[in-house]
């Protein structure tokens, strides 16, 4: 890592890159997806936990079960994105530890402490998930972030198999520059920022 990315990398992963909210009725592959994945895995997280679990919603079956679970102002962006990923995590993430951190018998510093294991879970599997949005605009597609559903059904009718818990949702595709709203402003250095 001995060079900075281009300026016209770094538009296209923050500066111009936009929230998405309508859609081009263009597909994403399963390869695409895969790729997607292979690709945000490799982002650093606490002890290598990995805790982010993501649920990729492409038919419309699944789409009309997520539906019921979006808030009004989400559910035409969401109904009509080719993809909607739900970024969960796993509260027993460190079930997988073994395996992921296997020099260090790190288990046991999650498996006895619910507390830890769940600020673990959320906090990293959060890192996932911007992993995922920025690997997916590295890609070339465009994403849509949101909060607003309940995740109550969303955990009850995607993951209530798996145990993993939802966090956010982020829509995939090929955005249509119509649905793009004003760019809003950000906080300046000295409001958000402070060098001691």
């Amino acid at each position: 890592m001995t060079e900075a990315l281009s300026s016209e990398a770094l538009d296209q992963l923050f500066r111009t890159a936009r929230t998405q909210n309508k859609w081009q009725d263009k597909p994403v592959s399963d390869e695409q997806i895969q790729e997607l994945y292979e690709l945000l895995k490799w982002g650093p997280t606490s002890a290598n936990s990995s805790p982010a679990r993501f649920v990729f919603i492409r038919t419309p079956e699944a789409k009309a079960k997520l539906k019921q679970a979006l808030s009004a102002g989400n559910i035409e962006k969401t109904m009509t994105a080719p993809v909607t990923v739900i970024v969960a995590h796993d509260p027993k993430f460190y079930d997988q530890l073994p395996g992921l951190f296997p020099h260090v018998d790190a288990k046991p510093w999650f498996s006895g402490n619910y507390t830890l294991a769940e600020q673990t879970a959320f906090r990293n599997g959060s890192l996932q998930g911007a992993y995922l949005m920025l690997a997916a605009r590295a890609m070339g597609l465009d994403v849509g972030a949101m909060s607003g559903f309940d995740s109550a059904k969303v955990e009850e009718v995607f993951l209530s198999e798996t145990g993993w818990k939802a966090n956010f949702l982020v829509n995939l595709g090929y955005g249509d520059a119509e649905g793009v709203q004003e760019r809003l402003p950000r906080l300046g250095f000295y409001e958000a920022c402070q060098m001691v």
